[in-house]
Order: structure tokens, then C-alpha cells, then sequence
């Protein structure tokens, strides 16, 4: 029932936010926007996944992400403004908008639907779908803001500041992520780095004095992705996510009838790639969230399977699966001796049985020199890369990938 709205509402709203203080809304666009119900979802999607697992205060969502995001691409406008880089009005909502959608096409668990009901379709290029949308229900007024997204606008920084190395995106999470969870290591001075902002022939720079805080913002990027993001408790609760719902699906393909809400349904009976994701399957995916998945996994933690049961019990009781961190890739006869091991002793098959040991590996990169650049604008006039402008000889090390090897197991009697 659609109720017809007597008073004018006020839309130069302000929110509350516990790590910036008060963050305003800059105009009525931005404002209905942020009341689209697309929109609205974030609120029932955890920022971080199932970190709460492991750090009991990670229960931000991405709604508050998206809002903190656009908070600090108005800092760096204002900055950029100050220091005589010219952006038009019309720009600034560009940009404003892109970050505030960046997100919008994360699915339940933030990535977890990515690698389990949905093939080959990122959250990023769901969130475009979003956009293009949402531009034709609001006349076209999203259509530089997708330009800037897709990274095609002229103006290479704006693209950057959207998306780089050194973006409002990152700037945000890592303060806001390193809050909720306690990890002090990972506060970074995100005013601090956005002050120190410049733009030379059409690229974001840093200025030299800034250079110890974007060493900072780095290390602070690689503790964050070892003690929280790769955190070992937290790749085993998500990969028994991604098994719930690839059990649910194999078992709804074979006719098994599993109680779960309509949305679900949808995606477990559908196989969705890039090319059947319709503007049909994106308004279903828009009634999906958090609140769908743990429903579900309460409900077949009663189930006959013993798969699906034993895994959704897993997760609702926080009764995981053990995991060891190596780093050396694990010998297939360790993983062999654990599937056998569980075949005999409840008489299931190797396919079952793989459910519940498996193996997989994890890298960190804190700055991918190779991929972008943070630039350093030294006070000579010219550019350098951070490596080589930093007198740290640890980012050297950051630039370079570390890869670790895990293997899951059952550590109790199921």
C-alpha cells in the first residue's frame, strides 16, 4: 500500500556517525538516493561479512560504509577545490553519487554469493546494474556518475578517487573496520591523508609531507587483511556460507523442496551468470540480504541432509570447521587421509565428505606497485612512486605478494 506523503520532508538530513561525527547530506538528489529502498538494503548487509565471528563489534553494515565514503569525497573535494583544482557542480554530484553506489550490488555476506548461487557476475558489476537503473528512474541524473565509475570519465583523478590505491572506498574501511572491530593497528588518519591530496597533469598525488601518513595507510592495510579480512576463523565461516548455499542449490536441483524466503528460492532454482542476469534478476536480488541467509540456515539446521544440516549448524552455533595456516601448499594425501577418515565414520560419500575438508589458499598484497601507483609530488616538482620516495624499507616488502596455504577439517564429532 502506497501511502501519499501529506508534508514536504526535510532532505538536507544529518547523520550521526561515530567515527566523522556529523555527516551531511548535500542535496535532495543525493537524499532520495539514500531513501531508495536498493539503497536502503545495505542496512541489512554486514560490512564484513562473518568477522563477527571472530570480533563480536563487527556488526557495521555497508549502509554505513556507503555514508562514510561520500563523507570523505566531500573532504577531498573541498581540498582539491582549495588548492585551485577546478570541479564543476555537476561533477562533485558525479562523484558523490559513485562512491555512494559503489557498493550498492553486494549480495548477503558481502562476498559470498559471488562464489556460490551466482556465477561469474561481481559485486561491481551488479552495483553498475544498479546505476544504470536507478539513472533511468531519476532522469539521467546518474550518467556522469556511471561514466566515473566505469573509470571511462576524461578526468583520470576523479576515476581514482573512486577507485585506486588511495581511494575514499579504502580510506573508509579501514577506519571504520579497524573501530568496530578493536584492531587498533589499522587506524589510519583518513583527514589527515585527504588533506595532503593534489592533482598533477590529471593524476592524484600525494604531497610530500603527507608521505608518513599514506606509509601508514599501507601498513595499517596489511595488518587489517592478516588479523581481520584473512583472519583464519572468519575464510572458514565464509567458505561454509558458500557451501550452504552449494549444497542448497545441488539439493533443490534434484528435487528437495527447502524452506527459505521467495528471493532465495529464486537463485537456488536459477542458474545466474553474466548473461541471465536480467533487470528481472536484479530486482529479486534487491529483496536478498543478510536476514535471508541466516533464516534459512536456522530453518535446515533441522533438515534430513547431513550435509546441510551439519554445515548450517556449524555457523548458527559457531562450531567450525579447523583450520591450519601453512605456508607451503598442503600435500593432497593430508586432505585424502581426512575425507577417508569421515567416509567410514558416517558412511557418506567422497563428494559429502568434501564438503567438510577441503583446502585453499589466501594473499596478501598491501600496494600493488605493479597494478597503480600512490604518487609522491616532492617538493622539486617531480613525481615518485612511494617505494621509491619512502626512506621505510618495509613498503618495498608490502609491494610483494604473500601467499598462505589452509586446509578445513571437522575438530568434532558432527
Amino acid at each position: 500500500m502506497n501511502f501519499k506523503v501529506l508534508a514536504t520532508k526535510n532532505k538536507l538530513k544529518i547523520f550521526n556517525d561515530p567515527i566523522y561525527g556529523f555527516i551531511t547530506i548535500p542535496n535532495s538528489l543525493i537524499f532520495d538516493l539514500i531513501q531508495h529502498k536498493y539503497f536502503q538494503r545495505l542496512r541489512r548487509i554486514s560490512q564484513m561479512g562473518l568477522s563477527y565471528l571472530v570480533y563480536p563489534g563487527a556488526h557495521h553494515t555497508r549502509f554505513h560504509h556507503a555514508l562514510g565514503s561520500m563523507h570523505l569525497m566531500q573532504k577531498a573535494i573541498n581540498v582539491l577545490r582549495f588548492k585551485g583544482v577546478s570541479i564543476a557542480e555537476d561533477e562533485e554530484n558525479g562523484l558523490l553519487i559513485a562512491i555512494l553506489l559503489h557498493d550498492i550490488g553486494h549480495g548477503p555476506f558481502s562476498h559470498a554469493m559471488e562464489h556460490s548461487i551466482v556465477n561469474n557476475i561481481s559485486h561491481e558489476e551488479i552495483s553498475l546494474k544498479f546505476m544504470e537503473i536507478l539513472n533511468e528512474e531519476f532522469n539521467g541524473s546518474l550518467t556522469l556518475a556511471i561514466s566515473i565509475f566505469k573509470g571511462k570519465y576524461p578526468r583520470k583523478f576523479m576515476c581514482q578517487l573512486i577507485s585506486s590505491q588511495l581511494d575514499m572506498d579504502r580510506a573508509d574501511y579501514l577506519k571504520r573496520d579497524s573501530f568496530y572491530t578493536g584492531v587498533a593497528e589499522g587506524n589510519i588518519n583518513s583527514e589527515r591523508l585527504i588533506t595532503m591530496l593534489n592533482v598533477v597533469n590529471d593524476k592524484l598525488v600525494v604531497e610530500e609531507k603527507g608521505i608518513y601518513s599514506v606509509e601508514k595507510f599501507l601498513v595499517a592495510r596489511r595488518f587489517m587483511y592478516w588479523q581481520v579480512y584473512l583472519h583464519k576463523t572468519g575464510i572458514v565461516a565464509e567458505q561454509l556460507v558458500i557451501r550452504v548455499l552449494k549444497r542448497a542449490k545441488e539439493l533443490v536441483g534434484k528435487g528437495e523442496d527447502l524452506r527459505c524466503s521467495e528471493a532465495l528460492k529464486y537463485f537456488l532454482n536459477s542458474e545466474i551468470n553474466k548473461s541471465s542476469f536480467t533487470n528481472k534478476t536484479l530486482g529479486i536480488f534487491a529483496q536478498l540480504d543478510d536476514y535471508d541467509i541466516i533464516s534459512a540456515m536456522k530453518d535446515w539446521q533441522n533438515h534430513d541432509d547431513f550435509v546441510l544440516r551439519n554445515l548450517c549448524d556449524m555457523i548458527i552455533n559457531r562450531e567450525l570447521l579447523k583450520i591450519k595456516l601453512k605456508n607451503k601448499p598442503i600435500k593432497s594425501s593430508q586432505q585424502g587421509s581426512h575425507i577417508e577418515a569421515l567416509m567410514e565414520k558416517y558412511q557418506i560419500s567422497k563428494a559429502e565428505a568434501g564438503y567438510f575438508v577441503f583446502e585453499g589458499e589466501i594473499t596478501n598484497q598491501a600496494y600493488q606497485s605493479k597494478k597503480q601507483h600512490i604518487n609522491i609530488l616532492l617538493k622539486t616538482g617531480k613525481i615518485k612512486d612511494i617505494v621509491k620516495a619512502s626512506d621505510q624499507l618495509n613498503l618495498k616488502a608490502l609491494s610483494k605478494p604473500v601467499t598462505k596455504y589452509y586446509i578445513c577439517y571437522p575438530k568434532r564429532k558432527m
